[in-house]
């Protein structure tokens, strides 16, 4: 098991670097000056020529990629060039909406899923089974942040139940900040929730047929006790597969759903830096965004190996 944890960890940090490499070339090569930017159209050539310098664009490529990422690797993400703030300050504060939004996300996909997969298989072909269908399709091809607008025009502007945006803080209240994020979280679950249900329900009819279940069921064992008891359990792969994907995709794709929230997220300070051509705060962010689906597919081949013990001895 040490060799084997060596090896993923030897794999996931040359994948970072790769990634690393690639995040930097392509900032490098997206139109724009920054430097033109921060001084507007009305700066000299002299000014120009000088702020470059201050701020090293004027090195080669490779250079500068090698002082940026030595800086990642010491924990010194730079200032943003917009506002003139640590980038791991401006990250670490959005984090703090971006995180509990894409677990609370989670946890309602999750809430939402599982019983739903599970009902879908043990009734198979029933009115259960096709209402889960049509209810998980519907959840998959509506978009999240269409959702989200339809939330506020139902929740907030018709009914005056929950705010339509923006966030208080945490210093303000638990209450009132996780209310605030209630309406983008059902936006952000509900495309998942659709996904999860087909995986765990495709999941766990496969194991249904297994011979450990069936022999569960000749012994006795209830119908339910064997699906909860037996089958669940060993359907998590597929789904703990999922669940890594999902919750690399929410903390990455929630701009549009910030964007429409207002909420000042990770998301939305991407969104903002990018319009702004702020280099640095953009190649962190991506950088971070990468570096988080990494360790989380990361984590989660590792969760095979506890939930399947089979699998420790097919990767030696």
């Amino acid at each position: 098991m040490i060799v084997l944890l060596l090896r993923r960890l030897s794999s996931l940090l040359l994948t970072l670097l790769a990634v690393s490499a690639l995040i930097f070339i392509v900032m490098d090569v997206l139109p724009g000056d920054p430097a033109a930017i921060m001084l507007g159209t009305s700066a000299s050539p002299d000014t120009l020529a000088a702020l470059r310098h201050e701020l090293g664009l004027d090195q080669p490529l490779i250079i500068r990629y090698a002082q940026w990422l030595g800086s990642v690797v010491t924990g010194d993400l730079g200032n943003s060039y917009t506002y003139g703030v640590p980038v791991a300050g401006l990250i670490a504060e959005r984090l703090a909406v971006t995180l509990p939004l894409a677990l609370f996300a989670i946890v309602l996909s999750v809430a939402i899923a599982i019983p739903l997969g599970v009902a879908s298989a043990a009734r198979r072909n029933s009115a259960v089974d096709y209402a889960a269908a049509f209810v998980s399709q519907l959840f998959i091809a509506v978009p999240g942040f269409w959702v989200g607008l339809l939330l506020v025009l139902v929740f907030s502007v018709s009914l005056g139940w929950m705010p339509s945006g923006g966030f208080p803080g945490w210093q303000g209240g638990f209450a009132p900040a996780l209310g605030a994020l209630l309406l983008p979280a059902i936006a952000l679950a509900l495309p998942q929730a659709g996904v999860l249900t087909r995986v765990t329900r495709s999941a766990v009819l496969e194991v249904l047929n297994d011979d450990f279940v069936r022999t569960a069921r000749a012994k006795g064992l209830p119908r339910r006790a064997a699906l909860w008891r037996h089958a669940v359990p060993n359907a998590l792969v597929p789904v703990v597969t999922i669940l890594g994907l999902q919750f690399t995709f929410l903390i990455a794709g929630a701009v549009l759903v910030e964007n429409v929230f207002n909420l000042p997220g990770l998301g939305r300070l991407a969104f903002q830096a990018l319009t702004q051509r702020d280099i640095i705060v953009m190649q962190d962010v991506v950088l971070f965004f990468a570096a988080l689906v990494i360790i989380m597919n990361f984590i989660v081949d590792l969760s095979y190996l506890y939930l399947d013990p089979r699998l420790r001895g097919r990767s030696r």
